[in-house]
């Protein structure tokens, strides 16, 4: 059973920078396409950012394009979104979540591919 634990958020101020990280634990790391997806407050959960199996391909929210980076590393099993610039409509919960039958080539943005999801991780971005 795959397991996902997020850390890294916080309260910030705008414009400062966070870093959230998920360690995956649970199958072969590798063999996964991985997600971060966020949910504010009456809002759907929506797609932040994916990355490939082998980070190939990413694709990103264009609400966060510039602003975020996608990254993994299959030695470690984790995941990283760095975010810069942050603004008062990034505060959500923001999730992980394991696409465990992802493309051979590419990656799927839709957030019924990702089966497997952390706990969450809350980011607010307040003055």
């Amino acid at each position: 059973q795959v397991q996902l634990v997020e850390s890294g958020g916080g309260l910030v101020q705008p414009g400062d920078s966070l870093r959230l990280s998920c360690v995956v634990s649970g199958g072969t790391f590798s063999n996964y396409g991985m997600g971060w997806f966020r949910q504010a407050p009456g809002k759907e959960r929506e797609l932040v950012a994916v990355i490939s199996r082998n980070g190939d391909w990413k694709n990103y929210a264009d609400s966060v394009i510039g602003r975020f980076t996608i990254s993994r590393d299959n030695a470690q099993n984790t995941v990283t979104l760095q975010m810069y610039s942050l603004r008062p409509d990034d505060t959500a919960v923001y999730y992980c979540a394991a696409d465990q039958k992802p493309l051979l080539l590419g990656v799927r943005s839709e957030r019924a591919a990702y089966k497997s999801w952390g706990q969450g991780t809350q980011v607010t971005v307040s003055s």
